[in-house]
């Protein structure tokens, strides 16, 4: 099995997940005591936020790709960026490597379009709803996305950093989702597209009326199938 090299800690509640997911995916793969052969390298995210919210993409994208460096060095034979928002400077970083970098998007879309749907609602942090590199990227595969409005998309980014990076669940903040996620089906949304890796945190199947698209799994996934492939 390939190394797994992994930029986590945006935040670290999300890249707990990815340590799990990844494990088990091998585990289910390979049988018995199987683990994934992975190593990790966890940013203060406090550094990257303020970095997102002041717009210094280029600065933040440097010490991803440090990262990354850092992890090439340490044995990793492919790449994930453990957080959606970050894909923004994934071309930075994939720049600063030699081994590849899987892109999240490109396994959500694939996901999306085996599932045979073509029409999308996205819920993300407001950089990757109103921004152009994720829907971009999605589009690209021919899909249509959607975003909430701006009182859903405000609502959507507020919890994210305000609760689920801090390991926060509120079942108030689980039913504010459902009533975004119902408006982008009524606006002919055929799938949800959990664009933040937090989001999987307080959103199921069960709080959407039409299949949602757990972008974390997806990532594992895709991550474990390159790991074993010859």
């Amino acid at each position: 099995m390939k190394v797994i090299g992994l930029i986590g800690g945006m935040s670290w509640e999300s890249s707990a997940e990815y340590y799990r997911l990844l494990n088990e995916l091998t585990r289910e793969r390979l049988g018995g005591l199987h683990s994934a052969r992975c190593v990790l390298w966890s940013v203060d995210f406090a550094e990257i936020e303020r970095l997102q919210v002041a717009g210094e993409w280029d600065k933040a994208g440097a010490v991803l790709a440090d990262a990354a460096r850092a992890l090439e060095a340490a044995g990793a034979e492919l790449l994930l960026i453990c957080t959606n928002t970050m894909h923004k400077v994934a071309d930075q970083v994939a720049a600063a490597v030699d081994v590849p970098l899987l892109h999240l998007a490109d396994a959500t879309a694939l996901a999306v379009r085996s599932a045979g749907l073509a029409r999308v609602g996205l819920l993300g942090t407001a950089f990757t709803m109103e921004q152009s590199f994720y829907r971009d990227r999605l589009a690209s595969h021919g899909l249509d996305v959607l975003v909430p409005d701006a009182p859903g998309r405000a609502l959507v980014h507020r919890v994210i950093y305000e609760e689920l990076c801090l390991g926060v669940i509120r079942e108030e903040s689980r039913a504010a989702y459902r009533s975004v996620i119902a408006d982008l089906v009524a606006r002919g949304a055929e799938g949800i597209v959990l664009g933040c890796t937090e989001i999987e945190l307080l959103i199921s199947p069960a709080d959407s009326p039409v299949p949602v698209f757990a972008t974390t799994r997806l990532h594992a996934e895709a991550a474990v199938a390159a790991a074993l492939a010859d």
